[in-house]
């Protein structure tokens, strides 16, 4: 019972309705017919047959089922002799005098007295050898026994047995198959059968279902991966679960490519390894207002019921990963790393070498980056080892014909941004379209990435690491239209010590317009594959289910659900509010791209050199780089991922900036902002402030005396001081200042929705404040320009 559920729930419905049509006929008419499912392994074909096994007992036939192996295919009639003991109930007999006397019973009238001999070495059975078999030769005992196999084979299938199931069939010895064949043109049967691609006997099939005699009695099907919303299904079930958050079902969808048993894998190694938290929530809870219940509030289910449990109120158990937890990091199964090295075995040695070092890349990969990883020795033999990986399957070439959104050139006229004033050389954008042939690759399997990369040794990877970091540190800045500056301003001169000191940067060749432009399509590229494969299992849920209500402080976070009543968001954007980023997407910006394809790498190649410092820096950039594109969710998810950072790091150890600790709150605030929680936006920008050195007073009282002294003229001092600074001090104040104007001027804006009189207090103090911090940085800026 529990496969029959498993196989509807599983996407393979189109293949349960034909075995179901088919049978009525079969039942009916009389028309016999072969059912062929052909799949790699892993793609759930056992699971298939076995709920078809369950649907033709259900139907009130009888039905003869075997798994074949390959042993099977080296033992000559292996296969109808383990076919023809299920049908004839010899697997029961273990005598020999019994299984005599079955045949007996069962062939009596069926074959002659004399032929039952034939039967000794098959059904190991001791007839006396007749003298019409004694005198035959070598090739009439042979004529004779196919024969005599055929009238057996004729009698069980034509008779009382209704179905036949054949699991893996592709291990069907020579010898049965010589008997076998013919009999599945001449006699009425209804046979399912399981095959693997790369045999013989799958090509066997696969000609007779095209053949013109027999295209009307075998039908050829192969099964096809599982579409995002049947894997989200599957785990649902498996878990017994009615939802699952969006991050796991993301990670299981990619990894797993639609193949059921790498599904099932996968999640078995993610709850032997504690990775999972189930959780039950009712209707109406609330929780604490603190950044630990804000996380779980934006990946767990929906609180809403489904018909079946809303009347008691409970929604029931719903699966998320553990706060702590990355995902990216996850080892890959050692079932799954087998399958995935058995196929890297059989890729020539040089094809091996590229793609280990594209691994340490990414799943997605540009030519440039590749090129500047590779030994000098192979990069003239690269692009042909690429076309070759290519034509085998095992890496697919990116193209664009079109010109998306964000992938257009960017617009001329100056830079407007103060970022473009800094020094910071960036390297022109060419007008090379993106209708020449880029060069950017991906694989196929994701599971062979994953355990090419696993081969590199320690040292070696961490080696790789760096010098991929430093190519794309490059490009670890916004696109031309939004003034190609750090995410967070003047990220790079707050942390000068930490940018310097554990930076790649050095080898790596500067970056150039056709590098940025791969970039692009990369990122393009992985922003689709996080994202497109739940929008299309929300899709495909949605059909069936009707939409139901979502936490109304978090709408970007719906989590992924079984048809039970949940339904997967489609959209990562949170709530939007006004910011510094309005009317700057004007269609030309690649800042999502970027972040996809540059910033996100960046902090897993420092996490895995194990520099907790740099990659603490661009979890940061990642962060304000979603925001920057009006992504709350993923700014979110950034934020949570370096909290774990900033939490693994001793204390004693000074691996964080102060600067980097208040834009850790200050970018906290943000996406609480985004995220309706207004009073802890406030609290997490108060302390941001106050690592920044400019308090914000909590009473009103305070807010009297501090609006006072800001009164006070402090503009020729300030001037002063600017100007005797060195330029690496002034551009860190800088830093400092502009951040510290980001936070007041969210805190103004938080304290004017509250509509009373003690907010528009505390609202127009932040005003003031922002005007003379943005004074401050204007003569930091003039005392700069002036000395380049």
């Amino acid at each position: 019972m529990g496969a029959a559920l498993w196989g509807r729930r599983a996407g393979r419905e189109k293949e349960i309705d034909l075995f179901v049509s088919c049978l009525k006929a079969y039942k009916a008419l009389g028309q016999r017919h072969i059912l062929a499912f052909e799949g790699p392994m892993g793609s759930g074909k056992s699971h298939l047959l076995t709920e078809l096994a369950y649907l033709g007992q259900a139907a009130g036939h009888r039905v003869v089922a075997m798994e074949l192996l390959e042993v099977n295919m080296r033992q000559s009639f292996s296969a109808i002799r383990t076919l023809m003991a299920r049908a004839l109930g010899l697997q029961d007999c273990e005598l020999c005098s019994d299984r005599q006397r079955m045949l007996q019973t069962k062939l009596r009238g069926t074959i002659e007295e004399s032929s039952f001999c034939l039967l000794n070495d098959v059904f190991l059975v001791e007839f006396p050898v007749s003298d019409k078999v004694r005198e035959m030769c070598e090739a009439q005992r042979k004529m004779e026994l196919h024969s005599t196999w055929a009238k057996v084979l004729e009698k069980t299938i034509g008779g009382e047995i209704g179905i036949f199931v054949i699991d893996n069939a592709h291990f069907i010895d020579p010898a049965s198959w010589s008997i076998m064949a013919p009999m599945l043109r001449n006699v009425s049967l209804f046979m399912v059968v399981s095959l693997a691609p790369g045999y013989m006997r799958t090509e066997s099939f696969c000609k007779a279902a095209a053949g013109n005699t027999t295209s009307q009695k075998i039908t050829y099907l192969h099964l096809d991966e599982l579409k995002p919303s049947a894997v989200v299904q599957k785990v649902c079930q498996d878990l017994g679960v009615v939802s699952i958050s969006r991050d796991l079902a993301r990670f299981l969808i990619a990894r797993s490519s639609g193949i059921p048993y790498y599904c099932e894998e996968l999640l078995r190694c993610l709850r032997c390894n504690d990775m999972l938290l189930f959780r039950t929530r009712r209707r109406g809870e609330k929780a604490e207002d603190n950044w630990e219940n804000l996380i779980t509030s934006a990946v767990e289910a929906s609180p809403l019921a489904a018909a079946s449990s809303s009347s008691a109120g409970n929604d029931g158990r719903v699966c998320i990963i553990r706060p702590d937890v990355n995902l990216e990091n996850t080892v890959l199964p050692a079932t799954l790393k087998e399958i995935a090295l058995a196929q890297l075995d059989r890729i020539k040695p040089l094809g091996q070498m590229v793609l280990k070092f594209a691994a340490v890349i990414g799943p997605v990969f540009t030519t440039q980056l590749l090129s500047h990883m590779l030994p000098a020795g192979v990069r003239h033999k690269m692009n042909c080892v690429l076309n070759a990986l290519v034509s085998d399957n095992i890496l697919k070439r990116l193209k664009n014909t079109e010109v998306p959104e964000d992938v257009r050139g960017p617009t001329k006229g100056p830079a407007t941004s103060l970022q473009a004033e800094s020094g910071v050389e960036r390297p022109p954008l060419s007008k090379t379209t993106v209708e020449q042939q880029p060069g950017v690759l991906a694989f196929c399997v994701p599971l062979l990435q994953e355990a090419a990369y696993e081969l590199w040794p320690e040292r070696q990877r961490v080696a790789l690491h760096c010098k991929c970091a430093a190519f794309l540190e490059q490009h670890a800045h916004k696109c031309k239209s939004c003034s190609q500056g750090d995410f967070v301003a003047f990220h790079r001169f707050a942390v000068t010590s930490t940018q310097d000191g554990g930076s790649c940067q050095g080898p790596a060749a500067q970056g150039d317009s056709r590098s940025w432009e791969d970039l692009v399509l990369a990122g393009e590229q992985l922003k689709r594959d996080r994202t497109h494969a739940t929008e299309d299992a929300a899709d495909a849920l949605q059909q069936v289910m009707p939409v139901y209500s979502v936490l109304s402080s978090s709408p970007g976070n719906c989590p992924l659900t079984s048809v039970a009543g949940r339904f997967l968001a489609k959209s990562e954007q949170t709530t939007e509010l006004p910011s510094k980023t309005d009317g700057k997407h004007n269609g030309a910006c690649q800042c999502k791209a970027i972040v996809e394809s540059v910033l996100v790498p960046l902090a897993r190649h420092y996490m895995a050199m194990g520099d907790a410092a740099r990659a603490f820096y661009y979890l940061l950039e990642c962060a304000a780089a979603y925001l920057h594109v009006s992504n709350g969710y993923m700014a979110l998810m950034k934020l949570n991922e370096a909290e774990v950072l900033r939490n693994s790091v001793e204390k004693t150890e000074n691996a964080i900036a102060r600067f980097e600790e208040a834009t850790f709150f200050s970018l906290k605030g943000e996406v609480c902002c985004h995220m309706g929680r207004l009073k802890l936006a406030k609290k997490m920008i108060r302390k941001a402030l106050s690592l920044l050195k400019r308090q914000f007073p909590q009473t009103s009282v305070g807010a009297f005396v501090k609006s006072q002294v800001e009164k006070f003229p402090c503009a020729a001092y300030v001037a002063r001081r600017a100007s005797s600074l060195p330029q690496e001090a002034r551009r860190k104040r800088l830093a400092w200042l502009l951040r510290q104007s980001c936070c007041l001027s969210l805190l103004e804006h938080l304290f004017s929705l509250e509509g009373t009189s003690s907010g528009q207090t505390f609202s127009r103090l932040a005003a003031r404040m922002k005007a003379n911090t943005d004074r401050a940085a204007d003569s930091y800026r003039a005392a700069d320009s002036r000395r380049r």
